[in-house]
């Protein structure tokens, strides 16, 4: 009966996907969208029944489907573990990833591929789901992979814009480079312990007699994998480019399940990574810079989606910053509170694009909050929760990651400090822009303004209130969180009874938080500032704006050569080594050609050519002697 709730759990958005490719198309406009969100929802079902039966025995759930590769001393099964982390990753996925299918059956309505679209959903939640649960890093890697393809279908779901191809694209090959990187990592710990189970491979470590230089090697590539797909440098221009998809997409992305496989899979082996503290430092320190460098160019995008890109780039970065502190708990508690502001954000800026008729330009927005209060409210709340602000979900966990790297390393915590408070000026800069003064738009835009319709609101309502109370769930004093997850991190997590450092950490943090918010507050509303248009912008502001030209950097060092370099392949050496190859080829039928004069056909010629022969042969051999 278990076995079969958990396919249950696996496989019911797997059969919406098979449902929408299949029937999606005859079915009409509402039910794809009905299957595929009640899909997602019996997937959230199942994860609150595991959840509720874990929490109450404290037993994991593994279940082994099928014996899948055996090669030598080399065994794999096709397993899935149920325990406390895969099952608080399955709340947040399969449950905002119900949200935004609800959300998408109003969004995506008048598309004429919404089938499709529900499908490549649905299968997207299925790889995530199997990403978290699978028991070893193979069945991880098979979801990684799936994630990864999704993601391509999904940015380029708008395939007719040639932009949003290269966007998908784009996402797909910078996601492969990180993903050879996991994969080599996969291999070299399958050739350490012959086995590639978590709990087999922790066993196996815990003995102490593997060789560490080549733990840290594999180690060093398992994050290189992470850095691919949570979007860290110098693998994270894809995430901003990622933008090309319907809003829905975005928020999938960004906010329930592909940017925070990364995260998931260094929390999972964090058995390894405590044994490497070289690399430990090494994530931190790439955290940190994300978080900054990100942060820093949020503070002059004017495309709505853009900012919260590269706010989501920023987080992702300070989630880093504390798995390299080795805070695992820290890192997955701002994971799930991200999750819920984030998601509210992308599908409230939505909500903004839907009634603006595709506009994402927030110099074209402003006074929308009479028009979109709801909208307005939610991502207000949001809004207080990313900055920091306290009772706010956000203002804990980020608390807590600037605490921990206190602790650790000071010049780290100084930095996710300036990102925190970029943070907060350019979220407030989003909402300024977009919900106050007048509007910027143009008269037939504001003649159809208006509130989006409940099956939009509605998941925004629900996800600002979890973005509200969601910190209650390892607040300082009760850590339910950190207590929950010890059968995982045993004696790893991060406690802060709060002392007078503690306080005073937590004073900086907010009063840098009020600081960004008034900051902002004195440009945008006191002075009525408005972003110049492209084309005016300049000095250091045009190179943050155009991302420190990160992109064509790139171009000109990696895309460029290598383009050249296939050229000159193409254009001289093939036809170089093809003109050899024929060479020989000529030589041998020019050969022939000759040859084969001497085949007339008449006898008399061959027996006159056999004597010959012969009298030659009969000379050489008396000759010799």
């Amino acid at each position: 009966m278990e076995n079969n709730l958990v396919l249950l759990l696996l496989l019911a958005p797997f059969v919406g996907f098979l449902f929408n490719v299949f029937f999606g198309k005859k079915a009409g406009k509402s039910i794809p969208g009905a299957i595929g969100t009640i899909a997602v929802a019996v997937s959230f079902g199942m994860s609150v029944y595991f959840f509720m039966q874990l929490n109450s025995n404290g037993k994991p759930i593994e279940v082994t489907l099928f014996d899948w590769i055996q090669i030598g001393k080399l065994k794999v099964d096709f397993g899935i573990l149920l325990d406390q982390l895969s099952l608080l990753w399955l709340l947040f996925v399969t449950g905002i990833g119900s949200l935004i299918h609800l959300y998408s059956i109003s969004y995506m309505h008048e598309d004429e591929n919404m089938h499709k679209f529900f499908a490549y959903l649905n299968l997207f939640i299925f790889f995530m789901i199997t990403l978290v649960v699978g028991s070893n890093l193979l069945v991880m890697f098979i979801g990684w992979e799936g994630v990864g393809l999704c993601s391509y279908l999904l940015i380029g779901f708008w395939h007719k814009n040639q932009e949003y191809n290269d966007a998908a694209k784009k996402a797909f090959i910078m996601n492969r480079i990180g993903d050879l990187g996991f994969l080599i990592g996969i291999f070299i710990l399958a050739n350490m312990f012959t086995t590639l189970n978590f709990v087999e491979m922790k066993q196996a470590i815990s003995v102490g007699t593997a060789n560490t230089a080549l733990l840290g090697v594999a180690a060093l590539c398992l994050f290189i994998g992470a850095t691919g797909k949570s979007a860290q440098l110098p693998l994270y221009t894809w995430l901003p480019d990622a933008m090309a998809g319907p809003t829905p997409v975005s928020a999938l992305i960004h906010a329930a399940t592909m940017v925070t496989a990364g995260i998931f899979m260094i929390t999972r082996m964090n058995f390894l990574f405590d044994l490497t503290p070289e690399v430990q430092y090494i994530i931190a320190i790439v955290g940190a810079i994300t978080a900054l460098v990100a942060a820093s160019i949020g503070l002059l995008q004017n495309d709505i989606k853009k900012v919260l890109a590269y706010s989501t780039v920023s987080q992702l970065g300070l989630m880093f910053l504390a798995l390299g502190m080795g805070a695992y708990n820290v890192a997955v508690f701002h994971v799930i509170t991200h999750a819920f502001f984030k998601a509210c954000l992308f599908l409230g800026s939505g909500s903004v694009i839907h009634a603006l008729h595709g506009e994402q330009d927030m110099r074209k927005m402003g006074g929308l909050r009479k028009y979109m209060p709801i909208t307005f409210a939610t991502m207000l709340i949001s809004t207080l929760a990313i900055a920091g602000i306290f009772p706010f979900a956000g203002f804990w966990s980020k608390d807590e990651i600037l605490m921990v790297a206190f602790e650790h390393n000071k010049a780290l915590w100084i930095i996710g400090s300036i990102a925190s408070i970029m943070t907060a000026f350019y979220m407030f800069r989003l909402m300024y822009l977009t919900f106050f003064r007048d509007f910027r738009g143009t008269e037939e835009q504001k003649h159809h303004l208006h509130e989006s319709p409940s099956l939009i609101t509605l998941p925004l309502i629900l996800l600002a209130a979890l973005a509200t109370v969601g910190g209650l769930i390892n607040l300082p004093g009760s850590n339910w969180l950190n207590h929950f997850l010890e059968p995982i991190l045993a004696g790893k997590h991060e406690e802060h009874a709060l002392g007078s450092q503690e306080y005073m950490l937590m004073g900086i943090a907010l009063a840098g938080a009020i600081f960004g918010i008034v900051w902002a507050y004195a440009k945008y509303i006191k002075q009525g500032f408005v972003p110049k248009q492209d084309s005016e912008i300049v000095g250091i502001s045009k190179t943050i704006y155009n991302k420190y030209y990160v992109d064509e950097i790139y171009t000109a060092v990696i895309i460029k050569p290598i383009n050249s370099l296939s050229n000159f392949f193409r254009t001289t050496l093939e036809p170089a080594l093809g003109n050899v190859v024929y060479g020989f080829g000529t030589v041998a039928n020019g050969l022939s050609n000759q040859g084969r004069k001497l085949q007339t056909g008449s006898i008399g010629l061959y027996l006159f050519a056999f004597v010959i022969g012969v009298l030659a042969i009969v000379s050489y051999l008396f000759l010799a002697q």
